[in-house]
């Protein structure tokens, strides 16, 4: 399958709008009286303490923009960037390959009647046998794929990956590479996320999903505090700084979104930034559930050129916490995705060139659109002395997608 390179359609349509959720929560508002509880301090910081032990742990950096932070009116702008996670070029290796752990540390405590099994015990080998009979499945639009199946190979068991229709050969071959089986299903990602759940269930395979539904928790919550590593980071960087006033977050099915802002709010509290939820015009199922004060379905094609985020429905988990935690959520057409990856590839003089494919870079995506509709930008708060972070998801996950783009490769935009 070829990548679906820019179309002159993806690039004249500059739409953008952004809706208020009347129901977010005041600021002073504790975390714990708000109804979304499952995710806690105590998983985000289990999460930490394995994932920090696993070979080749480092924080990303959390980037100054400062041209671009006075280019867009604003007082700060902090850019974290997850393109060298682990070597995945995305923030996704933080949460699948956490949960595969999680399935493999339980399944050996079942089967040896331990009451405690680390990742270093896993990746030790002394389990080989349990792990070797386990298989870990899910559906991805790319990023959360390349996580499952490197999490699979780097503890020893076996993947098998649902891709829908529209993923481009690029991203599954980068699934491939990590030895996992690759399968087609017709259709858009929440067909993939069906096909998988169906599979799993007749083959007895472990489903490793972020997106939760009745009946099925456990594993997104466990992605979803992995997620969580990335905001300790960022509050571990910004330590004796004041807290973002504003923070931008891609949705998808949300898990991301919600992980980041449960984390927030209980780090920070009454202090917490305004936060800000970005989608893709055509794949806006957060910001219709907002509308709507209830989760909302988009149906079709979910055709964006922002892939990690077509998704149509919002996760359980997610909107446990999106619900209230949210105060503005955007939709953006994908010319100003596809703007936002050439804005970074070549900074203003001063800041550093950063890579970032068409999910990554989509918080600076909205606030492109705000400089060009006043109305976005007031509904944003948004002025001189807004201190802004946006979560920089992933690098050139497609290389080939991000050379049509860019019209150079990372290497050379880094170079």
């Amino acid at each position: 399958m070829n990548p679906p390179a820019p179309d002159p359609q993806h690039e004249a349509r500059h739409e953008a709008r952004a809706f208020v959720n009347p129901a977010a929560e005041a600021p002073a508002r504790p975390y714990a009286a708000h109804g979304a509880r499952s995710l806690t301090q105590t998983g985000f910081d289990a999460a930490l303490a394995e994932i920090s032990s696993w070979p080749g742990y480092a924080p990303t950096p959390l980037l100054p923009l400062p041209g671009l932070a006075r280019q867009l009116g604003l007082g700060q702008l902090l850019y974290k960037d997850e393109g060298g996670r682990f070597g995945l070029g995305s923030f996704k290796a933080l949460g699948g390959a956490y949960a595969v752990a999680n399935v493999l540390r339980h399944a050996v405590m079942a089967a040896r009647g331990l009451a405690r099994v680390g990742s270093r015990d896993l990746l030790s080998g002394a389990y080989a046998d349990v792990v070797g009979r386990a298989t870990v499945t899910c559906a991805t639009d790319g990023n959360h794929g390349r996580s499952v199946a490197w999490g699979a190979q780097l503890f020893g068991c076996r993947c098998v990956i649902f891709v829908h229709q529209h993923v481009s050969q690029g991203r599954r071959d980068a699934i491939a590479r990590y030895g996992a089986e690759v399968r087609e299903v017709r259709g858009n990602y929440d067909d993939a996320v069906r096909h998988a759940a169906a599979t799993a269930a007749a083959e007895g395979w472990s489903v490793v999903s972020d997106t939760s539904y009745p009946g099925y928790r456990d594993i997104p919550l466990d992605v979803m505090h992995g997620y969580g590593v990335m905001a300790a980071e960022v509050a571990q960087q910004l330590a004796g700084s004041p807290p973002p006033t504003h923070v931008f977050a891609q949705a998808g099915v949300g898990a991301l979104a919600a992980a980041v802002c449960a984390s927030f709010w209980l780090h920070w509290g009454e202090r917490r930034p305004r936060f800000v939820v970005v989608e893709p015009i055509a794949a806006d199922c957060v910001y219709r559930s907002l509308q709507a004060g209830r989760p909302a379905v988009v149906e079709g094609a979910l055709d964006t050129v922002m892939a990690g985020l077509a998704c149509g429905e919002v996760s359980d988990l997610a909107w446990e916490v999106l619900h209230g935690g949210t105060n503005v959520a955007v939709a953006v057409a994908d010319a100003y995705a596809l703007q936002a990856m050439r804005v970074l590839a070549a900074p203003v003089a001063g800041d550093r060139p950063v890579v970032a494919g068409e999910t990554g870079g989509v918080g600076l995506a909205a606030l492109l659109a705000a400089q060009q509709h006043p109305a976005l930008r007031q509904a944003l708060a948004l002025d001189a002395h807004s201190r802004v972070l946006l979560l920089g998801s992933e690098g050139d996950t497609d290389p080939v997608i991000y050379r049509q783009v860019v019209g150079r490769s990372a290497a050379e935009v880094l170079a």
